[in-house]
């Protein structure tokens, strides 16, 4: 699992925290306590607090979506919440959403062979790449249109739209271990919940840092 989720996480964040350090590390207006210098970036201490803050909670956001994802068994997801009386339609574009980026990928990779088996190639400079995108990206979106108007026909013919009791061939176990992390699992987040309400919340505090003459730069 691990060999999954850091990648992707990896792939997710990183552009996202190096424009956090660029915008909020270096030119943060609000910094008072400046680190080091160079010319008009200031990296400052409470410019890198901001952006430790928001790249920890994005990440913690991240990595729970993407372990929710790689882990949950679509089929049983919507078998447990039509078990729950949850709404159908709530149910599908949950799964949708959780198997959207996988049949993607699929898609285009079949539309890639087809047309390289066609002749065409992927090679060369970037506007050779940029065309060749061009030409899958048209196929790729005709084909998603296509599929969710067959989609929605065949979800009408079932009677999705029906309101009433529904039954599932598909049986989900609930262990009493699973109801256990799930009751812990909320208890946790009330409480950390709570104590961001009340200010109780443990700031994060920067280590002061001696940085040489040198790394200050000239003053802006």
């Amino acid at each position: 699992m691990a060999g999954r989720l850091v990648p992707a996480a990896a792939v997710i964040l990183a552009p996202f925290w190096l424009s956090l350090l660029i915008m909020h590390g270096l030119f943060f207006p609000e910094g008072r306590t400046v680190l080091a210098q160079w010319g008009a970036a200031r990296a400052t201490a409470e410019g890198l607090g901001f952006a430790l803050d928001m790249g920890a909670r994005t990440a913690a956001y991240v990595m729970v979506f993407l372990l929710f994802s790689f882990t949950v068994r679509v089929p049983d997801l919507v078998a447990v919440m039509s078990a729950r009386r949850v709404p159908p339609q709530f149910g599908y574009v949950l799964a949708s959403t959780l198997t959207l980026a996988p049949a993607i990928t699929g898609r285009l990779a079949r539309i890639r062979n087809a047309q390289e088996s066609r002749g065409l190639v992927l090679g060369g400079g970037p506007l050779a790449r940029l065309a060749a995108a061009r030409l899958q990206t048209i196929p790729l979106v005709l084909s998603l249109i296509q599929d969710a108007g067959e989609r929605a026909q065949a979800l009408d013919s079932r009677g999705f739209s029906d309101a009433g009791a529904r039954t599932s061939y598909r049986e989900v176990t609930d262990s009493a271990a699973q109801r256990m992390f799930r009751a812990v699992a909320l208890l946790l987040a009330a409480a950390a919940v709570a104590l961001r309400i009340s200010g109780q919340w443990p700031e994060v505090q920067l280590p002061e840092v001696q940085w040489p003459d040198m790394l200050r730069g000239a003053p802006a």
